[in-house]
C-alpha cells in the first residue's frame, strides 16, 4: 500500500524526448501523480520531483536525454529525479551515475513508478536502477492521455518483435504486446466523455496490434470507429506490409478515420532493405501508396526515410531518391542513419561518411519540401473542416484538416477544440500552413 501523504503539496515537472507514444507516457505518469497529491509546477517554480523520459533511437537522442537530466537537475535543485525511457532501459547504469538522478526506470518498471519513489529522499551515494531483462518485459501499461485541448493519444500496443539491422527499439521496449480491444475501446468513450474531439492512434509497431489477445488491428479499428463522441481518429506509424489492403479500404469508407497515413519506407532501395532486414520491398510500398491514392486521392501520406545506413552506396541512395520522386506521397521524415551498440548493423560493410550522410539528407529534404507545398498549394480555395486548437499566447488559432493540413486563423477562443468549415487561403508568411480565410 503505497502512503500518499507524502506527495501531497509536492510539485512536479516533466520533460519528453522521442515519439507519440513517449508522450503518451509521460501524460499517464503526471496523471498517476496528480491522483496521488502531486501538482505540476509553474513556470520557473522549482519542482520537488523530476520526471523525464527518454529516447535512444540515435546517438544523438542519447546525447539529448543526457543534456536534459543536467539542465533539469540544475534547474530544480535538492529535487527527486526519475528518469525512464527507451535510454533508461537501454544504459541504467550510465543514467544512474548522473549526478542528481536518484532513481532509473525501466520498461517494465515505468507503468508503477509511485513505487519506486519512497519519501522523495535524494539518495546521497548515486541513483538506482531498477530494469528487467528483456525477456521479462511483459506487461501492457494503459495510456489514454491528452496532448492538448484536442488531441488524445490512445496506447494500443507496446513492443517489437521486428529486429531490423539498424534499430535498438526492440531491446528498450520488448517484446510486441497490446490491451484488449474491450479495454481500448472503453478509454476512447472516456475520451469522449471529457471531451476529446480527436485520437491518435499509437504504439510502437500498431499493425501488430493483437499478439497477446489474439485480435487484429483491423477489428480494433472497427471498434474504436463506432464509438460515438470520437470525431477523428489518425493512425499514427505503420509498416507497409501491416498496412493491408483492407485497412486502406476501411479508412477510405470510414467517416471518423482521417485520410492521414504515416507509413516507414526507411529506403527506396531493395538491396537497402535487404540489409536492414525490413520486410517488404519496393513494389509492395509502390502497390500501398497507389492503393490510398487510387482511393483517397487527397490523403496526406508522410513517409520515413533513413540516409546514410551501413551498405548504402551512392547507387542504391541515386534509387531512394528516383524512387520517392516518382512517389505521390506528401511529405518526407529524414533521419541520419546513427551506429547503435548492440545492432546487427555494425557487422555491414561500406561506412557512409558524415558530410555525405548530411548530403542526402538535405536533398531529400528538399524534395520533401517541393512535394509538401504542391500538396498545400492544390487545396487552396477549397472549404474544408477544421479542428482548431489553442496555439502559444500571442500566436494565431491552428487546426488541422482531415487530411493534416495545417491551416491558421486569427485568434478566438471560442473556437478551441471546435470543428469549423473554412474556406483555405494562400500560404502563412513562412509557408507552413494556409490562412483560413473565412468562416462557413
Amino acid at each position: 500500500m503505497i502512503d500518499t501523504a507524502i506527495f501531497q503539496d509536492k510539485t512536479a515537472v516533466y520533460y519528453t524526448l522521442g515519439c507519440k507514444l513517449n508522450f503518451s507516457e509521460t501524460s499517464t505518469i503526471g496523471q498517476m501523480l496528480r491522483q496521488a497529491g502531486v501538482r505540476t509546477a509553474r513556470k520557473g517554480e522549482r519542482a520537488d520531483l523530476c520526471i523525464i523520459n527518454t529516447c535512444s533511437v540515435t546517438e544523438v537522442a542519447d546525447k539529448k536525454c543526457r543534456q536534459a537530466i543536467h539542465r533539469l537537475v540544475a534547474q530544480h535543485p535538492g529535487a527527486f529525479v526519475v528518469v525512464t525511457g527507451c535510454y533508461a532501459q537501454l544504459k541504467p547504469d550510465t543514467v544512474a551515475a548522473i549526478p542528481g538522478v536518484d532513481v532509473v526506470l525501466g520498461a517494465e518498471q515505468k507503468g508503477e513508478l509511485l513505487n519506486y519513489l519512497g519519501a522523495l529522499q535524494k539518495r546521497t551515494e548515486g541513483g538506482e536502477a531498477f530494469t528487467s531483462k528483456l525477456k521479462d518485459i511483459r506487461s501492457f501499461a494503459p495510456s489514454c492521455s491528452r496532448g492538448d485541448r484536442t488531441r488524445f493519444f490512445l496506447k494500443v500496443q507496446d513492443g517489437c518483435d521486428y529486429y531490423c539491422s539498424y534499430c535498438t527499439i526492440p531491446m528498450a521496449r520488448g517484446r510486441s504486446r497490446n490491451g484488449s480491444i474491450e479495454s481500448l475501446v472503453e478509454q476512447a468513450r472516456q475520451a469522449a466523455a471529457e471531451g476529446g474531439k480527436e485520437i491518435v492512434i499509437t504504439g510502437v509497431n500498431i499493425g501488430d496490434f493483437g499478439k497477446t489477445t489474439g485480435e487484429s488491428f483491423y477489428d480494433l479499428c472497427h471498434a474504436l470507429d463506432r464509438v460515438e463522441g470520437i470525431e477523428r481518429y489518425r493512425i499514427s506509424s505503420i509498416e507497409p506490409n501491416l498496412l493491408s489492403d483492407d485497412i486502406i479500404r476501411f479508412v477510405a469508407e470510414s467517416k471518423r478515420f482521417m485520410p492521414h497515413f504515416h507509413i516507414p519506407l526507411q529506403s527506396g532501395c531493395d538491396e537497402v532493405l535487404h540489409l536492414m532486414r525490413r520486410r517488404y520491398d519496393t513494389a509492395l510500398f509502390a502497390h500501398r501508396i497507389a492503393e490510398i491514392r487510387r482511393l483517397m486521392p487527397d490523403a496526406f501520406i508522410g513517409v520515413d526515410v533513413i540516409v546514410g545506413t551501413r551498405g548504402e552506396t551512392d547507387d542504391y541512395f541515386e534509387q531512394t531518391y528516383r524512387f520517392l520522386e516518382q512517389m505521390k506521397v506528401t511529405q518526407l521524415h529524414v533521419f541520419s542513419y546513427s551506429e547503435r551498440p548492440g545492432t546487427q548493423a555494425l557487422k555491414i560493410d561500406h561506412v557512409v561518411p558524415p558530410q555525405l550522410k548530411h548530403e542526402r539528407s538535405q536533398r531529400l529534404l528538399r524534395l520533401s519540401d517541393e512535394k509538401t507545398r504542391a500538396f498545400y498549394a492544390r487545396h487552396i480555395g477549397r472549404t474544408m473542416p477544421v479542428l482548431l486548437e489553442r496555439s502559444k499566447p500571442g500566436l494565431p488559432m491552428h487546426g488541422f484538416t482531415p487530411n493534416y493540413i495545417r491551416v491558421e486563423v486569427p485568434r478566438n477562443e471560442a473556437l478551441d477544440n471546435q470543428v469549423i468549415s473554412l474556406r483555405l487561403g494562400n500560404f502563412n508568411a513562412d509557408e507552413t500552413a494556409l490562412l483560413g480565410d473565412e468562416y462557413i
